[in-house]
């Protein structure tokens, strides 16, 4: 395959994970906004904290002024939600990554299927249509819906049209990297610096954060359905981070991006991504069986993100340098 398509079809699976958590965070943070979630005991999905996930930066004249909207108060939740859903100069709002998606969905046209175009057309063409700006004030969670269900349908294309080979696994691996990222984001904001443990006398005022954290990954029915016990902070990280039967944890996406990986090269025995990715998934089962010498919740975290950009970094070498130099030469 050539190392552009597959560079497209990987940041297309990109674009389209990011576009969805997104707009599962934000979701989560409205549903932690009408609980009236207590940030000052722990570190609540606030909006501030869905800024500092995302990567973006609130409009500067409430940074530089101080007179400007806080995140905390409404005028500022309507700001931050309008950055990261509407804002088309932003490149982390929802629009800007399903543009993003659609284009290189149009690029792409002889290589996925045209199923997979219509939804991604579609999809782009439903966000043009809403009244986006009015949904935000009155109900965000329609918008917010129908993100999640039009990602969920392409997702579903690809696996029912898409044939299985290298350029199916790009796609894959771009939208498993974009969500182990996304996960590992948000449980460094989410968890605070103590060990994660499943249970504990310090976790009793933390079940608002955890049902917060798990709406925001659509886990609830997942946790409560692999665990007996009350969501609490320390258990809910562990699932997200370490259980291999739910698709969304950051130990699934990392399986299934090195799976994605070793189908897509030829050979996957000495891929330096594949093998890294090896070593990532050996080290978090060690965390997971030894959470006591894994140091501090946030260095742990920390560090397998840091490994994961490594990932990435090898991704880009090995498969995508072609692409960028015949760019350059363009």
């Amino acid at each position: 395959m050539l190392a552009r398509i597959a560079q497209e079809l990987f940041w297309l699976g990109r674009d389209l994970a990011r576009a969805e958590h997104t707009a599962r965070m934000l979701d989560g943070a409205f549903h932690a906004d009408v609980a009236g979630l207590p940030g000052e005991r722990g570190v609540t999905l606030s909006w501030e904290g869905v800024l500092a996930i995302i990567g973006a930066k609130p409009r500067a004249h409430g940074e530089e002024s101080g007179d400007g909207p806080s995140p905390r108060d409404a005028s500022g939740r309507g700001e931050v939600a309008a950055l990261l859903t509407l804002d088309t100069d932003s490149p982390a709002s929802i629009v800007s990554c399903v543009a993003r998606a659609r284009e290189r969905g149009r690029v792409l046209r002889d290589v996925i299927s045209t199923e997979m175009w219509e939804a991604l057309n579609s999809f782009y063409l439903s966000l043009g249509r809403y009244d986006l700006e009015a949904a935000l004030l009155s109900g965000p969670y329609s918008v917010y819906q129908e993100v999640k269900e039009r990602c969920a349908l392409f997702w579903g294309l690809v696996d029912r049209t898409m044939l299985r080979d290298e350029g199916r696994a790009f796609l894959e691996a771009g939208g498993r990297i974009e969500e182990a990222d996304m996960v590992l984001r948000m449980l460094r904001v989410a968890i605070p610096s103590e060990p994660l443990e499943g249970t504990g006398d310090g976790e009793t005022g933390y079940e608002g954060e955890a049902l917060a954290l798990l709406q925001a990954v659509g886990g609830f029915q997942a946790y409560r359905r692999a665990t007996p016990h009350a969501p609490a902070l320390g258990a809910v990280g562990r699932f997200l981070l370490y259980e291999g039967c739910y698709p969304g944890s950051v130990a699934s996406s990392l399986e299934a991006l090195r799976d994605a990986l070793a189908t897509a090269d030829p050979q996957p025995r000495s891929s330096p991504p594949v093998l890294r990715l090896g070593r990532l998934i050996a080290d978090l089962e060690l965390h997971r069986r030894t959470p006591d010498a894994s140091g501090t919740p946030n260095q742990m975290l920390e560090g397998v993100q840091d490994e994961l950009e490594l990932v990435d970094r090898d991704i880009d070498e090995r498969y995508f340098a072609i692409a960028a130099l015949a760019a350059v030469h363009l």
